[in-house]
């Protein structure tokens, strides 16, 4: 282990690595494999201002460590987020307990564009239930000194914010600079392009974790969508194969959840566009039932937005909003995705039903029914 030694090339013609240590000397290390795990990294836009100490990202502890050293000086009173993704959400909650007042910021119009319309109103009611102001259409052109606050965040029109903290959060890139230019083959958003068991175009090369790509167990393309446990599952993988175990991932259905406040907000699959995009014949329902049973207490609505294949009748997506039930319920449909079943036959599983924890017809299944009737009456 070679603690603050990077890693600048790769001479696949050599078969070793060159880079630098601590003091500056180059070094150079041999491979018969060599797994490359280089990540992703946070992207801030090249535009004025962003080199400000008060511009942060959060990727690291280290990143954690430095907000909260700012939030504990008493320095920060009001915070601007850029972005509207899981880690701006994130963000935006634990600032608003902190009593920040907090307002989030982005170029486009929808606020989570990947989310049904209706379940989307919900979590920007919930957001601005908690007093988080909603600035979409607002694309940061620089960051400026400011009057009466550390910093003002100007978008393209000259509309100005002020704030003491801005938190860059709009998204990840993979960090594949390294294979590109060793010549590796890169999948979709320049995530190295990987086969089953995470071998690279060369054979001798591995990667896996969030700088790697896989492929989509609905659509079977390859994708790049970085979660944790697909990172966790890939480097598995290729350490079952440095030790002579051949395994095969079979891919991912990009089954994520993440909290705003009160609310859960999980997804698994594609959405209707992103159907549409693959070639699917996509429609789709949304419904709204009860967490628990009607006649237990503490129930809450539940929304459920399923996506099918009006030709195959096959599931193709799942998404789910509600203050309880979500966070867990979508990997029912996960695992329905990746055993490539139709929306009827998931409308036939045998789901558990007890009272406290949902309705004897359990939301899942009461969308899987509407959704049949539908691609029955457009068929």
């Amino acid at each position: 282990m070679r603690l603050g030694h990077r890693a600048e090339a790769i001479d696949i013609a050599g078969g070793h690595v060159t880079g630098s240590g601590p003091d500056g000397k180059s070094f150079a290390l041999g491979y018969d494999r060599l797994l490359i795990a280089t990540g992703a990294a946070p992207i801030v836009p090249r535009r004025p201002g962003f080199d400000r100490p008060e511009v942060v990202v959060v990727k690291t502890l280290e990143d954690a460590q430095a907000i909260k050293a700012r939030l504990q000086s008493g320095s920060v009173k009001r915070a601007v987020i850029m972005g509207m993704g899981y880690i701006a959400m994130e963000m935006a909650e634990a600032l608003s307990l902190r009593q920040v007042t907090v307002t989030m910021v982005k170029p486009r119009a929808e606020l989570l564009p990947w989310l049904d319309a209706e379940l989307a109103a919900t979590v920007r009611g919930e957001l601005e239930h908690h007093k988080v102001e909603l600035r979409t259409g607002f694309d940061v052109a620089r960051i400026e000194a400011g009057k009466g606050s550390n910093v003002a965040v100007v978008d393209a029109s000259g509309a100005s914010l002020a704030a003491d903290l801005v938190i860059v959060a709009v998204g990840v890139q993979p960090n594949s600079r390294l294979a590109a230019d060793a010549g590796l083959q890169l999948g979709p958003a320049r995530a190295i392009a990987v086969d089953r068991q995470m071998r690279t175009s060369n054979p001798a090369i591995y990667a896996a974790g969030d700088c790697a790509d896989a492929f989509h167990v609905v659509t079977g393309q390859r994708a790049w969508i970085p979660l944790a446990l697909r990172a966790n599952r890939a480097g598995w993988a290729v350490a079952d194969h440095l030790t002579g175990r051949e395994v095969a991932l079979q891919g991912i259905a990009g089954t994520a959840v993440f909290k705003v406040f009160d609310l859960q907000v999980a997804r698994t699959g594609l959405s209707v566009a992103e159907a549409a995009q693959a070639g699917f014949d996509a429609t789709a329902v949304t419904i709204s039932a009860s967490s628990r049973a009607h006649s237990h207490p503490g129930g809450s609505p539940l929304q459920v937005h399923l996506v099918g294949d009006r030709r195959t009748g096959r599931l193709l997506g799942a998404q789910m909003v509600g203050r309880e039930g979500a966070a867990h319920r979508i990997n029912a449909p996960a695992v329905a995705l990746h055993a490539t079943m139709t929306v009827e036959q998931f409308g036939q599983s045998d789901l558990a039903y007890a009272p406290p924890f949902g309705p004897s017809w359990d939301p899942l299944l009461v969308a899987a029914n509407q959704l049949i009737k539908k691609m029955k009456e457009e068929s």
